[in-house]
């Protein structure tokens, strides 16, 4: 055999034998690794990739409001609190179709803490610190519905934001809360007509 046919298959079978796995578990080498490896964005956040800044999501103008979108004026204090019940009335009237769609949503959002009847003896609720008080009682029987919006949405106590539900939800929510608290058509008709004669003064 030719020296030069020997130093070519012994440099051929070390290349071979260097490009093998000596980690089983060893992917070897990566082609365009990026294809396969996402870079994880947060949204609304900014990163920079090889001197690109790359925005996790389009930022919206300043200034703007999104289309359907209702900006609620009064902030997670006890004042906007306090106003929100002053101010806040249900604008949905009521009807038997509105309050079973609140009942559908308390099911889903609310029975695990306050109870199938509003009592404050939900499964949850037994685990908590303190339970909910129920809303037959004294202080919640009396509630302004603004202050009842005003705590879905943010928040009350132990309760958290409710805000995932949008606003014509949380106020289908109020009118099955009234009916739990006992309170009839008549009343929360009658509550629905001073509420449209107050707006239009």
């Amino acid at each position: 055999m030719k020296p030069i046919y020997f130093i070519t298959i012994l440099s051929g079978t070390l290349f071979v034998a260097s490009c093998t796995k000596k980690n089983v578990n060893s992917p070897g080498f990566e082609y365009m690794p990026d294809m396969y490896r996402a870079v994880g964005l947060e949204y609304y956040h900014a990163i920079t990739v090889d001197g690109d800044t790359i925005w996790g999501a389009m930022v919206p103008p300043e200034h703007t409001i999104a289309r359907g979108y209702k900006p609620y004026p009064y902030p997670n204090t006890a004042e906007g609190y306090e106003l929100a019940g002053q101010n806040l009335k249900n604008p949905i009237p009521y009807s038997e179709e509105v309050v079973k769609e609140g009942e559908m949503l308390y099911t889903k959002y609310c029975t695990h803490c306050h109870g199938a009847t509003g009592q404050g003896d939900g499964k949850v609720a037994a685990k908590l610190p303190g339970p909910p008080p129920p809303y037959t009682s004294a202080n919640l029987m009396n509630l302004p519905e603004g202050k009842m919006f005003h705590s879905i949405t943010y928040g009350k106590g132990l309760m958290g934001p409710h805000n995932f539900l949008s606003v014509d939800e949380r106020w289908k929510l109020v009118h099955y809360v009234h009916k739990l608290q006992g309170k009839t058509e008549n009343a929360s008709i009658t509550s629905t007509d001073s509420t449209q004669t107050n707006s239009k003064k």
